[in-house]
This record gives structure tokens, C-alpha cells and sequence, in this order.
């Protein structure tokens, strides 16, 4: 359980880097959240919350781009280096084998 809070914690420093107020939120809302569930009892529901944290953690690391409003009509995507991939380009005519 420790384990994954704190990997949840690094993980939202990476994601919401140079964001002071998305980095207080996030703290909030994971303390708040193992806060509420410290004193389960229960295997399978601890297995259960345990999984969804885990998803939430990859869910923040594979999906979370931050974007900067830079004038009022437009805004600049910040993308991590883990999160470009190789893009395969698009043919409208496929090529004859």
C-alpha cells in the first residue's frame, strides 16, 4: 500500500510538473483518498482499491498531457517524452503488396 502512495506521489511531480496548483490538488485528493480507506479490514476490498489506484496511476502517467493558455484563443500542449510515440502515417490508397 505504501508503495503504490508514493509511486502515486512521484508520479503525480512528473505529470503535473511547473503546475503548483494541479500539484496541491492531486496531493489533496491522494492523501484524501488513502485517508478515507486507512481502516479497511477487508481482503478483497483492499485488493479492490488497490487496483484502482494502480489504474489511476497509469492513467496519469499514459494520458495527462499539461496544456499553457498562451494568448486567449490558444494554448500550448507540454507532452513528456514518455508519452510520444512513433507515428505511422496515413495512406488513403493502400500500397499493393
Amino acid at each position: 500500500v505504501l508503495k503504490l502512495f508514493k509511486l502515486l506521489h512521484r508520479t503525480r511531480q512528473e505529470v503535473f510538473k511547473n503546475d503548483a496548483r494541479a500539484l496541491e490538488a492531486a496531493r489533496q485528493k491522494i492523501n484524501e483518498e488513502f485517508k478515507n480507506n486507512q481502516h479497511e479490514t477487508s481482503k478483497e476490498k483492499i485488493n479492490e482499491l488497490l487496483k484502482i489506484a494502480s489504474d489511476v496511476e497509469v492513467i496519469l502517467r499514459t494520458s495527462v498531457i499539461q496544456a499553457v493558455h498562451t494568448d486567449s484563443d490558444k494554448i500550448l500542449l507540454i507532452p513528456r517524452k514518455d508519452l510520444l510515440q512513433d507515428n505511422t502515417p496515413y495512406f488513403d490508397k493502400p500500397t499493393k503488396k
